[in-house]
């Protein structure tokens, strides 16, 4: 039973009017006083007070008249309503301070303080490196991919590169086997060899590379599809990584060393005929095989020609079979 005495009511309108069920008396007793238009006070149940479908008869206090649910609900909604209206005056003026505090974290971060930056177009890339190698004073470390170098590059490498190793700071290359057969950048090399920089060649480099006193690195930017981007990593987890992964590369690479009679080193054509044929059998595609060792699609052509004509093949996939029946490739696969 759920009536409701005169004595009986809360002080408090408004918390008076819950969110309860109507119970099935509750059902029975509207629908009456809808048909009569009135009912008796003292029979009034509760749930139907609460929800303000009912109300005193104004000629007859005790009586009470059905109010339309529509009408109830308005009643009942306007004091929530009002509740979320404030609500969203107070997380509105909570936004609007906490724009204002995201404006000064943006002014202080953007000093490059960031473990990761984004480095966008070429001059500011280029500013950003020529300054982080130009303040380093322990290491430089460097992993070129592609092959040969632009003239212009490589004169203004050699310029920051005797710079550095004036400073006394200990500078370590890493090359593409490829530009053993590059003159220019074979001379720039020699350059900086001679005073003491060393430099190593390998089949695949991971990508372009530049660690600056353990402490900055500057990587691609893969996210982006044009070339001008760059991250300027300066997150030590990060950049111990990528110091792990140069070492990695470097303990498997083969030192460029020129003899006293050779005006250019020894190139390793059959460690990179042998790589090219491995890749080949793995599936890639002249140009895939080009991408990753750094040269052309057409010396990829010649490398795997030579190989033909060695095996006596008369097409790739017997290239391919007879490769793995001669045993070439039985020998331990290089990292990569």
């Amino acid at each position: 039973m759920c009536r409701l005495t005169e004595g009986d009511q809360d002080s408090d309108p408004e918390r008076s009017r819950s969110s309860g069920e109507v119970c099935d008396e509750g059902v029975e007793y509207y629908r009456a006083a809808v048909q009569k238009g009135r009912a008796a006070r003292a029979d009034a149940p509760r749930c139907l007070l609460e929800l303000g479908l009912l109300a005193p008869a104004m000629d007859d206090p005790d009586s009470l008249i059905p109010i339309p649910p529509a009408v109830a609900t308005a009643t009942l909604a306007h004091p929530v309503e009002l509740r979320i209206l404030e609500q969203q005056r107070e997380l509105a003026a909570q936004r609007a301070l906490l724009s204002r505090m995201e404006g000064v974290y943006r002014d202080v971060r953007s000093d490059g303080s960031e473990a990761v930056q984004r480095l966008t177009r070429a001059p500011v890339i280029a500013a950003a490196v020529e300054n982080a190698v130009q303040s380093a004073e322990t290491e430089l470390l460097t992993a070129h991919p592609g092959g040969g170098r632009p003239e212009e590059v490589l004169a203004q490498s050699l310029k920051n590169t005797l710079e550095a190793c004036r400073r006394g700071v200990r500078q370590r290359t890493l090359y593409q086997h490829t530009v053993r057969t590059h003159g220019p950048t074979l001379d720039y090399i020699k350059a900086v060899t001679d005073v003491g920089v060393e430099v190593r060649t390998v089949n695949e480099v991971f990508d372009r590379l530049i660690i600056c006193d353990r402490s900055v690195a500057f990587i691609p930017d893969k996210e982006r599809e044009h070339r001008d981007h760059a991250l300027k990593v300066t997150d030590p987890g990060i950049v111990y990584f990528l110091v792990s992964v140069f070492e990695h590369a470097w303990d498997r690479a083969e030192p460029i060393v020129y003899e006293p009679d050779q005006h250019r080193p020894k190139v390793l054509t059959d460690e990179t005929r042998l790589h090219v044929l491995r890749l080949m059998v793995d599936g890639y595609t002249d140009a895939a095989i080009a991408s990753r060792l750094g040269m052309s699609t057409r010396t990829v052509a010649t490398h795997l020609k030579r190989m033909s004509d060695l095996l006596g093949s008369n097409s790739r996939a017997q290239l391919a079979y007879l490769t793995a029946q001669s045993g070439l490739l039985d020998g331990p696969r290089p990292p990569g």
